[in-house]
């Protein structure tokens, strides 16, 4: 019949969201890869720009809220270039002790740069570095004490999946947090936000990144992604327990806490 689309003649084809797009699940992979791989060298200073800085504020609240120890082995899924487990690694030296990071993520080229963050900030043997999706990780079960994603949970095909994967991997008593750009904004803000999310972020990409489409894709994966209390539900449904939240900058972003029990 002319005009059935594809999800209409295979009922039973999974999709997934990229930005506001709905695409067959086994390409969407290779989609977000494709906009990780096109901004990857102009990644942190884009973060910067954002956000006015305050990226830096709220990977610092996660790296509070974990409060990494001397022999702590952390897992940070959807690693990007490092920043998290660098920040972790650091306050876990300055203090005399020694903690081990593995960095996972599906993109090569961030990864890479990861690689040089390290060697940059003085860690000669550097963290384990996997090139996997969060949906399927490369660990061992409860390989690690803490898992961090940071700004990555919204770029997942399965979500679900990805959170049991990250339960999976940690030990028992293990910490997970999650930081992540919330589309509960303060309703106030939210014409202001919208007007910036639609309008400056594709303007920085395509003048600071050459890269227009990957940063209106990131606005609107944004608004696709769960309400804080949403997500709260679906970790809890994949077995963490003594699940928290708190909103930052009127709701801009979400930190989720939650541990394997």
């Amino acid at each position: 019949m002319a005009g059935t689309s594809r999800e209409q003649q295979e009922p039973g084809a999974r999709r997934a969201d990229f930005g506001f797009r709905r695409v067959p699940a086994e390409e969407h992979p290779s989609l977000v890869r494709g906009v990780f791989d096109s901004v990857a060298g102009r990644y942190d200073l884009m973060n910067d720009l954002m956000s006015g800085g305050l990226h830096r504020l709220w990977k610092q609240a996660l790296i509070d809220w974990l409060a990494p120890r001397d022999g702590l082995v952390l897992a940070d899924i959807a690693a990007g270039t490092g920043d998290i487990a660098i920040r972790a690694l650091e306050r876990v030296t300055r203090r005399g002790g020694a903690a081990e990071a593995i960095l996972c993520d599906p993109n090569e080229s961030m990864l890479r740069i990861a690689r040089d963050r390290c060697i940059d900030a003085g860690m000669v043997r550097g963290p384990r570095i996997v090139c996997c999706a969060a949906e399927a990780l490369a660990l061992p079960d409860r390989v690690a004490g803490a898992c961090t994603i940071s700004f990555g949970l919204r770029n997942a095909t399965d979500r679900p999946a990805a959170l049991a994967e990250m339960r999976r991997i940690l030990a028992p008593g293990g910490h997970f947090l999650c930081l992540e750009f919330s589309p509960a904004v303060l309703p106030a803000l939210a014409p202001l936000y919208d007007a910036y999310s639609y309008n400056v972020l594709p303007w920085l990409g395509e003048h600071v990144a050459d890269d227009r489409d990957s940063y209106r894709y990131l606005a609107e994966s944004i608004r696709r992604f769960p309400a804080p209390g949403a997500l709260a539900g679906e970790m809890r449904e994949a077995g963490f327990g003594n699940v928290h939240w708190r909103a930052m900058s009127a709701g801009i972003v979400a930190l989720h806490s939650g541990w394997r029990t």
